[in-house]
């Protein structure tokens, strides 16, 4: 009966997917028709200036809520417990700080410059050919790694909507043994690679497409369908776990589990293949599930990677008919990996720090989470995707509505994600070795529990939606930068509108292959791509935009030395705690992000270096500032 449910969800969803698809690419054409006659630049990348209150509000909002919302947020809840609504609370005021903090400036000087880009912003501005290559190379680095974090989102939602499609697992085996054979691609599965694939695909074909007004319109729907999503999710996450106060109840009693190795041997007298998420049980009765896949032959034992279960005798009960019994299970004892902090601890996912793998002091400490709390409301406000969307709205009143709509959507948003994904660990134990995935296994989950396999469709369209229009925002922003910035100004500016046509589209698909093969290999969490791009571009643009907007004495010198200063402070910071721990993680000196320092720097450099250099052309001020008294 749970394989009928599961592929009538399966079903519902494929369905859905393809009409959510068919209307997305509908409205790229429609974009595409309405760009005929127009100036090709300035409306391919920015929509001519006119965007609305719904079109700018839930654009910003759909681009912010990205798969880092609705995937790698999701991941960190579950791994970690309720001190992450501690973590993300900044963000919901976001909005009322960084949209009324650069905005309206950012909308005028842009208007007086007639620049469609960040980096064209601060050339123009400064009137140096050097502020704005500095720009788009600090754009371009950053802001790939955003890109890589919404294409590894985008694959695993389509990983886990086409897992009960036979003619699809078919083709994940193949690739699977295709791949052996290629080092770059590591571990990487091949429902990872083959959702990679299709996902970049389509995405990059209706980006390319449509450009800025199908990102604006399309963002309209998906912040919608985002909304509704998360609403339905919450409903039917506390119906099945039996409230609010249940859920932190069971959550209080758990311990984390633990990683380990097991040696598996085949009891059927042939060869058995066992996918990454087989249950199992040990010889001495403990309850596992596998971390990678494994081929145990009829006659050999096979050592692989599992999760344990710890003192969480009700996921144990839950997973009961879903263990394999056509292996025989040893652990290898002494190969356990416990948590650095929060072995053994009931109610650790109740209270900070929160459990952490890697961590002795826990997930988040006071400091850093004060430093979030800065990162989320700051960095926003420094981010160039945000940036252009500044530009585009249309007048002031249109700002002013918009800070309002898009605080409620992200309150409406974020604390019920939080409930929803605590609550996820009660109602599918063992997601640790895929944590990313627990979004779109939840909603299919849910959706069979409630016996309405069809709504699965939508609750997929949401975190798809997230993603999508996350990656459309992105491209288009990484494609300008280079057409705009680098092609137009700097190599044949006298380009026809044809010519940049076409460059564009090109740039488009040429990030797009760039972007799956970086990706192939995926790291473990996808946040920690998130978190590290939106400090990156913080530390690097917040100094010199904001200076730059409303100081008159700040020079082109100064605007340089606060990009490069901010880079290479949260670069260097990242690098040691490589270097010394081997993980891709921040160095938080002091107990502090990264990005607090690199912004601190920033700020340093531009100030001091401005200061020491020749005042900028009256020109230039009288043009941005207007006629000195």
């Amino acid at each position: 009966m749970n394989v009928l449910i599961a592929s009538a969800a399966s079903n519902a969803a494929i369905v859905s997917f393809a009409v959510y698809l068919a209307f997305v690419f509908l409205l790229a054409w429609f974009a595409n028709r309405a760009q005929t006659g127009r100036s090709f630049v300035g409306e391919y990348f920015l929509g001519s200036r006119g965007i609305g209150l719904w079109g700018f509000a839930l654009t910003y909002a759909a681009t912010a809520a990205s798969g880092g919302s609705f995937m790698g947020f999701p991941s960190l809840i579950y791994s970690h417990g309720w001190v992450l609504a501690w973590w993300i609370a900044g963000y919901c005021v976001a909005p009322i700080i960084s949209l009324a903090l650069l905005a309206k400036r950012i909308n005028q000087v842009s208007r007086l410059a007639g620049a469609i880009t960040v980096p064209e912003l601060l050339r123009r501005r400064f009137g140096s050919t050097a502020v704005g290559i500095s720009a788009t190379l600090m754009l371009i680095l950053f802001m790939f790694f955003f890109l890589l974090a919404q294409f590894k989102a985008g694959a695993d939602i389509m990983a886990v909507l086409l897992a009960d499609v036979e003619p699809y697992q078919q083709l994940v085996h193949r690739m699977e043994s295709w791949l052996a054979g290629l080092s770059w691609t590591g571990q990487a599965d091949g429902d990872h690679v083959l959702c990679l694939i299709f996902f970049a695909v389509a995405v990059v074909i209706y980006t390319s497409w449509g450009g800025y007004l199908a990102v604006v319109w399309t963002d309209v729907m998906q912040g919608l369908v985002m909304l509704v999503g998360v609403v339905i999710m919450l409903i039917l996450t506390l119906q099945q776990v039996g409230g609010l106060e249940n859920a932190t109840r069971e959550l209080a009693q758990m311990t984390p589990p633990e990683f380990g190795q097991a040696v598996f041997r085949s009891v059927t007298g042939a060869d058995v293949h066992l996918p990454r998420g087989t249950w199992t049980t040990t010889t001495d009765g403990q309850t596992c599930r596998l971390a990678e896949a494994v081929q145990v032959p009829a006659d050999e034992a096979v050592s692989a990677r599992v999760l344990f279960l710890t003192n969480d005798p009700g996921a144990v009960e839950r997973v009961a008919d879903e263990i394999v019994r056509s292996v025989q299970v040893t652990e290898n004892t002494g190969a356990r990996e416990p948590p650095a902090f929060g072995r053994s601890q009931p109610g650790v996912y109740v209270s900070a720090p929160g459990p952490d793998r890697t961590n002795p002091q826990g997930f988040l400490s006071v400091s850093l989470a004060l430093s979030f709390f800065v990162i989320w409301n700051f960095s926003g406000a420094g981010q160039p995707s945000y940036m252009v969307r500044q530009m585009s709205f249309r007048s002031t009143q249109i700002l002013r509505r918009s800070i309002i709509m898009v605080s409620m959507f992200f309150g409406l948003i974020y604390f019920p994600l939080v409930v929803i994904f605590t609550s996820a660990r009660i109602l599918i134990p063992g997601m640790e070795i895929h944590s990313d995935r627990i979004m779109p296994e939840m909603a299919a989950h849910l959706t069979a529990g409630a016996g309405v396999p069809w709504l699965a469709g939508l609750l997929f369209a949401a975190p798809f939606a997230a993603v999508m229009s996350s990656v459309d925002s992105f491209l288009l922003l990484l494609s300008s930068g280079i057409v705009r910035d680098v092609y137009q100004q700097s190599i044949n500016p006298q380009a026809s509108d044809r010519t940049l046509r076409t460059i564009s589209h090109a740039t488009t698909v040429i990030i797009g292959i760039l972007a799956v093969f970086a990706i192939l290999n995926p790291p473990p969490f996808l946040q920690t791509l998130i978190v590290f791009a939106s400090a990156g571009l913080g530390s690097v643009f917040l100094a010199p935009v904001a200076l730059g907007l409303f100081w008159k004495r700040m020079t082109a010198a100064g605007a340089v030395a606060g990009m490069i200063g901010g880079a290479v402070t949260l670069l260097s910071l990242y690098s040691w705690n490589y270097h010394v721990t081997g993980q891709f993680r921040p160095w938080n000196l002091l107990g502090f992000h990264p990005f607090l320092w690199g912004t601190l720097v920033s700020f340093l450099a531009v100030i001091s270096v401005s200061l020491a250099t020749t005042p900028p052309p009256e020109q230039l001020i009288e043009r941005y500032f207007g006629r000195s008294r």
